[in-house]
């Protein structure tokens, strides 16, 4: 077998290991909180699924925002190809993400 092979093997198998450890210790701290007496409904949380969701659309018209504004100033300007699409990018996706900061932010005042 090709040493190529162990690298994606590796990286997967450390990924595991991370989550499995993640989540083993964090079920042992709740458990040992609900024995001290903790009260469990502290551990349900009330997420705003949508949140999400909207964060990662934004960002992501963002980005083809700015890989869109990207072709045109490499089409229509001396300027240096790649940065004209990686500014343009960051600078979208960035203000995408902003936006959506003040947006949580506002809906969290009302």
């Amino acid at each position: 077998m090709g040493e190529e092979v162990f690298i994606p093997i590796t990286m997967f198998a450390a990924l595991f290991g991370v989550f499995y450890l993640y989540i083993t210790a964090r079920n042992k701290e709740r458990l040992s909180m609900i024995e001290k007496g903790a009260d469990a409904s502290m551990f349900s949380t009330k997420r705003k699924y949508y949140a999400m969701t909207l964060k990662l659309g934004m960002l992501l018209v963002g980005i083809s925002l700015g890989i869109l504004i990207g072709s045109f100033i490499d089409e229509y300007t001396t300027l240096p190809e790649e940065v004209g699409y990686f500014s343009m990018i960051f600078l979208f996706g960035g203000t995408a993400l902003i936006i959506n900061a003040l947006m949580e932010k506002k809906e969290s005042k009302e």
